[in-house]
């Protein structure tokens, strides 16, 4: 990825990041987001590639560094 490309993240992305953040299940997201999980997981895996990381704690670092997450999201 080109390092001076941002990527852009959906709003629900978003949503499912910040849950994932919290130590959230895919099945918990799936009832707070009033989605299946196959939905979460496919937002994850959307994530992860526009995050161009390889897996979860990837795509957390990632998220921080980018600001799509800070240590005082609620």
């Amino acid at each position: 990825m080109n390092c001076t490309t941002h990527p852009t993240l959906s709003k629900r992305e978003v949503e499912v990041l910040t849950l994932v953040s919290h130590e959230y299940t895919t099945h918990e997201i799936a009832d707070l987001l009033y989605i299946s999980a196959h939905t979460v997981i496919s937002h994850r895996q959307n994530i992860i590639s526009k995050l161009d990381v390889k897996n979860t704690a990837g795509m957390i670092r990632r998220a921080f560094e980018l600001n799509f997450l800070s240590l005082i999201n609620h």
